[in-house]
């Protein structure tokens, strides 16, 4: 079981690790402020892909685009527009991790059919 007290963080290193032996060619992950830390990044070190902290900042006022952060909300986004991702359905993550990757998949064929015409 899991402590009440897990962060996200406190799992990213096992994460990190699962995706380079899926995808080897990875060299860089991005996260946010809350991945920020000297333990997760002790974790990591023996990896060959490094982490970047993309970090927000809270100077002046009103909606600025921060490098790397839009593209998550953005794709967020996109996946909202899905009527099934709206709220959440599946009793399953698997089936709610197929139902992301067919969003993605109709996302990615709408545009490639868009540039082909």
């Amino acid at each position: 079981m899991i402590a009440a007290s897990t962060q996200d963080r406190d799992c990213a290193a096992k994460l990190f690790e699962a995706a380079l032996k899926k995808y080897p060619r990875l060299k860089k992950f991005f996260a946010d402020g809350g991945y920020q830390g000297p333990k997760l990044a002790a974790e990591i070190t023996h990896l060959p892909a490094s982490l970047e902290i993309v970090k927000r900042t809270d100077k002046g006022g009103g909606f600025k685009v921060v490098r790397r952060r839009w593209v998550i909300e953005r794709t967020f986004s996109w996946l909202r527009r899905n009527r099934r991702l709206t709220a959440h359905y599946e009793a399953l993550a698997i089936m709610a991790v197929g139902f992301i990757k067919l969003a993605m998949i109709n996302i990615m064929l709408k545009r490639l059919t868009e540039r082909a015409a």
